[in-house]
């Protein structure tokens, strides 16, 4: 009896383990694999011997951090990433502000439609990264575009909005147009979990709709917009499909627009997949690294508000 129920404890004990087991297989062959197949990638660089014909005349030989210092002294990789950040003070700012405003409107009592509004919003989130700007990228194009079309009958100047500065906001809008449903979705949640008893106190105290806005509902779904700010800076570092998309429909967006689209190209179109992968490397350590510190300062933050 005690050497069955010592077999039973014990499967007991292993039963977390075997639910873990498909997840933890999963997670080291897509994920870990991969990521450690590129960082040794990095570390490594193809020699050639000769003219680079016949059997062994290719081979790889340890680079060191060689790939890496050429990465950071790579003027195309640093253009891209100040545009990416360029990009990205005018998609976070905004798209977050449209998701707070949007979600406060459908918090209030007077709202209609709220299940219809709700949907509409979210929607475009729905849409495919590459469906969304091929459909915003035709609606750019003079030639096609029935904004142009009412311009011209009305006599108004016709911006070339896939040209010059014009095309941050137009790379933007994308983003801004598919993005604010889902943050809109996460802080409207958050609100919804307010209790309702902290709304009646504060109107027994007189406080307007726009002053219970204001210092109780953004305060406390505070968490909430540092989730979506969080996610936010992580879409914008890994920009690839916009630009990427538009990029058939005007020359003024580069195969090296963006930080990864550098990397596609090395990697696919050079076949300098070594150099390629020290870049990616660096992309995903900057992308920790300000995440973490975005988090790091926000935890900071809160914790002196609660020590108030």
């Amino acid at each position: 009896m005690k050497s069955t129920a010592r077999r039973e404890s014990y499967g007991v004990k292993r039963a977390p383990y075997a639910f873990l087991l498909p997840a933890t297989i999963l997670f080291a062959l897509f994920f870990a694999l991969p990521i450690g197949y590129a960082v040794w990638l990095s570390f490594h660089k193809v020699k050639v011997s000769g003219l680079g014909l016949g059997s062994g005349a290719r081979r790889e030989v340890w680079a060191g951090p060689e790939n890496y210092t050429d990465a950071l002294t790579d003027s195309e990789l640093v253009h891209g990433a100040l545009r990416v950040l360029g990009y990205g003070c005018i998609v976070v700012p905004v798209m977050l502000g449209l998701a707070l405003l949007f979600a406060l409107m459908l918090d209030t009592e007077k709202v209609r439609l709220a299940p219809l509004t709700r949907l509409a919003i979210f929607l475009p989130y729905a849409v495919p990264g590459v469906m969304a700007a091929l459909l915003w990228g035709f609606l750019y194009l003079p030639d096609v575009s029935p904004f142009y079309f009412v311009l011209d009958r009305l006599g108004l100047p016709q911006p070339d909005l896939l040209d010059g500065g014009p095309l941050y906001l137009a790379l933007s809008n994308i983003a801004v147009w598919g993005g604010t449903g889902f943050n809109m979705i996460v802080i409207y949640t958050s609100l919804q979990a307010i209790p309702a008893e902290v709304y009646e106190a504060a109107r027994l105290d007189g406080a307007s709709p726009l002053q219970i806005a204001l210092r109780i509902k953004i305060p406390m779904v505070a968490p909430s917009l540092v989730l979506t700010f969080f996610f936010s800076i992580i879409a914008t570092l890994q920009v690839f499909n916009e630009p990427t998309t538009l990029k058939p429909l005007t020359n003024s967006v580069s195969t090296t627009w963006s930080p990864l689209m550098k990397v596609h190209r090395d990697a696919f179109g050079d076949g300098d997949t070594h150099s390629a992968a020290a870049q990616a490397v660096i992309i995903a350590i900057a992308t920790l690294l300000l995440s973490f510190g975005f988090l790091r300062a926000a935890n900071r933050r809160q914790k002196q508000e609660a020590a108030r």
